[in-house]
């Protein structure tokens, strides 16, 4: 099986963490997008959002859990197709939002370029930023090396 382990500077990741968990606790109640079941009665629709809810939770729990003490001994993120689909989606997760908590005033065209005011952001902004680049990246490497439909 192929696995990816990815070594990053605890100190740099660090501060991005408290960022990311910020974020993954406003999204434990409420999905990152809200949904509206097709043409469902009230109880289907509930019924169907507490799914997706669960299923959110699951892969942000899983992502979480990646940093654990032995992430902080060694730096080390292991990657591996068991965990990547959960991963993927929990860093979108998270993505959406930070971005609708904190960055949405940047505006789409100037994230996905990275060319923002970092001198002028306040600091819970450029965290929050930094952490969106982060997960970015992290998304990047699972489909670069973890897809099975990407050719290599």
């Amino acid at each position: 099986m192929k696995r990816v382990e990815v070594k990053l500077n605890l100190e740099a990741v660090a501060p991005l963490l408290d960022a990311i968990k910020e974020a993954a606790d406003d999204l434990r109640p409420e999905l990152a997008l809200s949904t509206h079941a097709p043409d469902a009665d009230k109880e289907f629709a509930d019924g169907w959002k507490q799914e997706l809810l669960a299923g959110q939770n699951t892969d942000i729990g899983a992502f979480l859990a990646l940093f654990d003490s032995e992430f902080f001994t060694t730096g080390v993120l292991p990657l591996d197709p068991t965990n990547s689909e959960a991963i993927l989606r929990a860093c979108a997760a998270v993505r959406l939002r930070l971005h609708a908590k904190h960055l949405a005033p940047l505006g789409d065209e100037a994230l996905e370029s990275g060319e923002v005011p970092l001198d002028e952001m306040p600091e819970p902004q450029r965290r929050a930023f930094a952490a969106y680049v982060f997960l970015a990246t992290l998304q990047e490497l699972i489909v670069q090396h973890l897809d099975p439909t990407v050719m290599e």
